[in-house]
């Protein structure tokens, strides 16, 4: 308890004390112009009030992430609650913030806009494609879980194809329509409802007499059934990704770059919806740990259900809560992640829109980008969903990995301290070398050479970034 209490704590400081910080080094103006207001197109630039946008942006990052990856990194025991705790604060707090304030200060650009900025063309040719293959991934995985939920809850002529069909129609509807008219009404309800939920979780846990262990020198250590296939490192940091750092947040951020009202309701958005995320992460991770018994018997329970987190969110949510908890539970299993596959598909929308420079107030210029995009992400639904999952996790760290990088290079150009991303992005940097290398959907390589590997790129890319430095000396 005292370790959840301190971790709480910790995440509380980091929004009060660390985002102030990140505001002084952006600079923020309240007097300069936002998108929403110099490009209000009625469709992606809306202008919208503070608290609506900020659990939108909540719900949008979130999804399933937050429970899901810190149900499944609770396996690896109290040391999961560093990562969540202090990859919160100084990797993904930062991560999104500079994001969303990256593209406020560049009329609501794209990530992979902004990544072309300040790597130049080539990295944004990449990083393009790469972004919108990670956005279909997102989609797709966001389809196929809840479809296959619904299916297993409803009679056997509603199959997998027909909620797939159900899905897609409404991904199609909120990906062509204004933002403020689905998204913009339905996001803050079900956003809230993901708080409230954790919220209410954590006190019938805690008023249960469940006990939360401690991050102390017996528990500092490896409780994964798998030591020797899932190290703590690269695969933890792997694992939970929403609930510390994530880059498809940084897909995310551009669409409520574009409805801002004014410059400092940034920190609030975009560091205060990280932090939110972190304790909802912190909370379910804390519960998984502590609801069967041990750490241990957790590992027994997710080899017994195949890894299947939606299960234990379900038992769950049905013991401390009743029935009340079951509705809560459907809720975050099945709209929770649609949710996030939603906005997936429109942010894959307006990347391609940027890339092309087709404005989209138009329906018809909507629609000719969205039908082959949903066209591809239909036919991925029909593969194996842990193939899709395995690689998404990693393309998502990967994207995260880049946007730190160009966070890095931008701070440097306006000769801002560089050093608040220059170490999250060496950390990460050898975090999904070293997970490729290791990994069985990678390389498959010895740990000697996957950890020497990942240490050797981050060395590597560091000295091509001091090259770089000593190079410009004018940024």
């Amino acid at each position: 308890m005292i370790t959840f209490l301190i971790s709480l704590a910790i995440l509380s400081a980091g929004y009060i004390f660390y985002s102030r910080f990140l505001d002084k080094v952006m600079k923020v103006d309240a007097g300069r112009p936002t998108p929403s207001i110099t490009l209000n197109d009625g469709i992606d630039y809306v202008p919208m009030p503070l608290w609506r946008v900020y659990l939108i942006q909540f719900l949008n990052i979130a999804g399933l992430g937050p429970i899901f990856g810190a149900i499944a990194g609770a396996m690896w025991g109290p040391v999961a609650f560093l990562w969540i705790i202090f990859g919160t604060v100084f990797a993904g707090g930062v991560h999104d913030y500079f994001s969303g304030m990256l593209s406020v200060r560049h009329n609501g650009k794209s990530i992979n806009e902004i990544i072309g900025i300040y790597l130049g063309k080539y990295a944004k040719q990449i990083m393009t494609l790469f972004t919108i293959i990670l956005l279909i991934l997102v989609g797709v995985v966001f389809i196929s879980g809840p479809a296959g939920l619904l299916a297993g809850l409803t009679s056997t002529s509603l199959d997998f194809t027909f909620w797939v069909w159900v899905i897609f129609v409404y991904y199609i509807l909120a990906t062509l329509l204004p933002i403020d008219k689905i998204i913009g009404k339905i996001y803050p309800i079900f956003g809230f409802a993901l708080i409230f939920m954790a919220i209410s979780l954590i006190i019938a846990l805690l008023v249960q007499g469940y006990q939360i262990p401690e991050l102390n020198a017996e528990n500092f250590r490896n409780f994964h059934y798998d030591k020797e296939r899932f190290p703590i490192f690269p695969m933890l940091f792997i694992t939970i990704a929403c609930g510390a750092i994530s880059g498809f947040h940084a897909t995310q951020s551009p669409l409520m770059a574009r409805c801002l009202k004014n410059e400092k309701e940034g920190r609030k958005v975009f560091y205060g919806a990280m932090v939110t995320e972190g304790v909802v992460a912190l909370i379910w991770a804390a519960i998984s740990m502590s609801f069967f018994g041990s750490v241990d018997k957790l590992n027994e329970v997710m080899i017994a259900q195949n890894g299947n987190a939606a299960w234990v969110v379900n038992e769950v949510s049905d013991t401390l809560l009743g029935t009340f908890g079951a509705v809560l539970a459907v809720l975050g299993v099945v709209a929770a992640p649609i949710t996030s596959g939603d906005t997936a598909f429109r942010s894959a929308r307006l990347t391609i829109a940027d890339l092309v420079k087709t404005p989209q107030k138009l329906i018809r210029n909507r629609l000719i980008i969205i039908i082959p995009l949903f066209a591809v992400g239909f036919l991925l639904t029909r593969i194996n969903f842990d193939i899709i999952w395995r690689y998404f996790a990693w393309a998502n760290q990967t994207l995260a990995t880049v946007v730190l990088w160009t966070i890095t290079v931008y701070l440097l150009q306006k000769k801002k301290p560089y050093w608040i991303t220059l170490l999250p992005a060496l950390f990460m940097t050898s975090v999904v070398t070293t997970y490729i290398m290791l990994a069985p959907e990678g390389f498959a390589l010895s740990k000697p050479i996957s950890y020497g590997t990942g240490f050797l790129t981050a060395l590597a890319v560091l000295i091509f970034f001091v090259i770089y430095k000593k190079k410009n000396p004018s940024k």
